[in-house]
């Protein structure tokens, strides 16, 4: 479902499925703003009992998992409504795959397929009030081990949300910060997936450069004017369409740097994707100039040879990063961290990710001096 309201048919298809107890899976601070609100009115008044878990950290720990799945299983849920961010509609993943995996730990289905296929997640519908992580649309849940503080991804069709609710009314009341850096967020997802290969098809590129598109035509809008509703629903319709591209084509370095910054340091991760994202494709070279000159054609970025578009392209997020105040280099990596995040984000990336340029351990850390303070 997308549009301006369009939360507002949530119940009756809630109702339509025969679901009358739902955990709704949110964070404290949208609770405080009372934005799930109206929701929760609404479904009372078709007869739905919501319990709620408002319990998720900025990064989801396997603790908020574990809560949430108390909540589901001690009231009697049959589904589950996740609203908010990335954060919490992957901590409602992780809670919706424990329900079919009651013996395994968060930690042991992390990687690839480790969720039970043979018997179907409860009921899932997806709620994002950001516009960067495309969650909604993805196989994808990341979550901090609570006790190493090491940040992975479980990944499984089988938590694939049923459906997603697209109402850009949800993003009217987020910060300026927080719509720059999830948009953001939504720009690494198209351009890893698009500078990525081996797995794509005609159609995550085809998303990829769609979401490219409306990012570069709507992000500053929706960072101007929070009330611009064309832009906030074009910005969701991007990170869909940027999460659709990078379930297949895969995320890169970008990511598998800034997972380990979130897990180590709490780094909010549309902010690490911002930071990390022109300086990965930069470091990648000659191997991305094909690729990122067709984006900066498609966004009309002027004439030239493929490097100078290549460069022209990142020189805009750059340029737009600025205007948005965000950060260009990193101030919390510590020196005595160094290993083990590039431990992690080799353990993450190779040989999974499909990136243009395999970088090793020495790689990772010359990339590493490069962008902090």
């Amino acid at each position: 479902m997308k549009g301006a309201g369009s939360i507002k048919r949530l119940p009756a298809l809630l109702q339509k499925k025969g679901i009358k107890r739902i955990l709704v899976v949110t964070d404290a601070s949208l609770m405080k703003l009372g934005l799930p609100v109206p929701m929760l009115e609404a479904m009372k008044k078709a007869g739905i009992t919501c319990t709620v878990y408002d319990g998720v950290a900025p990064n989801p720990t396997s603790d908020n998992v574990e809560e949430g799945l108390k909540l589901y299983l001690e009231h009697g849920c049959k589904g589950v409504v996740a609203i908010g961010g990335g954060s919490p509609i992957d901590c409602a993943k992780a809670i919706s795959a424990r329900v079919v995996r009651p013996k395994r730990s968060v930690a042991q289905m992390q990687g690839l397929l480790k969720v039970n296929r043979r018997r179907k997640i409860p009921p899932f519908v997806a709620v994002p009030t950001t516009a960067g992580t495309g969650s909604e649309t993805t196989v994808a849940a990341v979550i901090t081990d609570a006790a190493t503080h090491h940040k992975a991804s479980i990944n499984d069709t089988a938590i694939l949300p049923h459906y997603a609710v697209l109402d850009p009314e949800l993003t009217i009341g987020l910060p300026p910060f927080i719509t720059a850096t999830t948009g953001m967020d939504a720009l690494c997802h198209a351009v890893e997936a698009y500078t990525n290969h081996t797995y794509n098809t005609k159609l995550e590129n085809r998303y990829a450069e769609e979401a490219v598109r409306l990012i570069h035509d709507n992000l500053l809008a929706a960072y101007r004017d929070g009330k611009n509703l064309e832009a906030r629903q074009n910005m969701q319709i991007a990170a869909f369409k940027a999460g659709r591209a990078f379930t297949r084509g895969c995320v890169g370095y970008v990511h598998a740097i800034g997972h380990t910054l979130g897990g180590l340091y709490g780094t909010p991760h549309g902010l690490a994707m911002s930071v990390l994202l022109p300086h990965v494709m930069e470091a990648f070279g000659p191997a991305v100039y094909p690729r990122l000159a067709r984006l900066a054609d498609l966004c009309q970025m002027g004439p030239g040879t493929q490097e100078e578009k290549a460069k022209r392209f990142i020189q805009w997020i750059v340029d737009m990063k600025r205007e948005m105040g965000i950060p260009e280099k990193l101030d919390m990596i510590k020196d005595e961290d160094v290993p083990q995040i590039i431990t992690w984000a080799m353990k993450e990336a190779n040989p999974l990710y499909p990136v243009p340029v395999l970088w090793g351990r020495e790689e990772f850390r010359q990339f590493i001096d490069k962008v902090r303070v």
